[in-house]
């Protein structure tokens, strides 16, 4: 199934915390990107198709600033990468090299992409943040990212933050960080997502009316009853 509109608005309804309860149902633990914080409180959920970027330990002779101009660089990246996606990068969660600065991110935001994350930090934090570029990282820090990092390539299977994305893997991210949907899984999380966002907000305002725990969260066979009867 494709991200058409619609599945990115109703994505933009469910939260990622229930995306990884629905996929943990299915068997799928490992989801969450350790490490891709919000950059910046408040940012809104967002979704996107993923555009995958990787970078390697530092290799003197190829970790240099003559490497950004190389037609394998995070500057050719960035020209390939398609409105409304979001770059994921693999940074190996290296804290002390930022992938990204201002100017960079300046350039995603001219193509459209929808945002930026990543185990990995950026650097130019003020730049960056003045981008208006959504950002998902680890931190940020001074150094560039030949400091500590040689980029290799870019539409390849990564692993970011402990967790394998594949190109044009789903995405979503809010407060709570980043998920993955597998795309194999994307119809089963739009069928399910709203309506376990439906069941938790009914046994929330059962909470707020003094219901106790046992037997309301998870539901006995009497609250589903009741849950099921409140649909109609």
């Amino acid at each position: 199934m494709s991200l058409t509109p619609d599945a990115i608005a109703t994505l933009s309804k469910v939260s990622t915390a229930t995306i990884t309860t629905v996929l943990l149902k299915k068997g799928l633990r490992n989801v969450w990107m350790r490490g891709a914080r919000p950059l910046h409180p408040g940012q809104k959920r967002l979704v996107g198709a993923a555009f995958t970027l990787r970078f390697v330990p530092a290799r003197e002779d190829l970790a240099t600033p003559e490497s950004w101009s190389s037609p394998i660089s995070t500057r050719t990246a960035i020209e390939a990468m398609p409105e409304g996606c979001i770059a994921v990068v693999d940074a190996m969660g290296i804290s002390d090299a930022g992938i990204f600065g201002d100017i960079l991110c300046a350039r995603m935001v001219k193509r459209g992409v929808t945002a930026l994350i990543t185990d990995g930090v950026v650097r130019d934090l003020e730049g960056v943040m003045g981008t208006n570029l959504p950002v998902w990282c680890n931190g940020y820090a001074a150094p560039p990212s030949v400091a500590g990092l040689t980029f290799v390539g870019w539409g390849e299977p990564i692993g970011c933050g402990g967790v394998a994305v594949f190109p044009n893997d789903i995405v979503v991210a809010d407060q709570d960080g980043a998920v993955l949907i597998p795309q194999a899984f994307l119809d089963h999380v739009l069928a399910e997502g709203p309506e376990q966002e439906r069941m938790e907000a009914w046994i929330v305002n059962e909470v707020n009316n003094g219901a106790s725990l046992p037997g309301l969260y998870p539901m006995n066979a009497e609250t589903k009853a009741r849950y099921a009867a409140s649909k109609k």
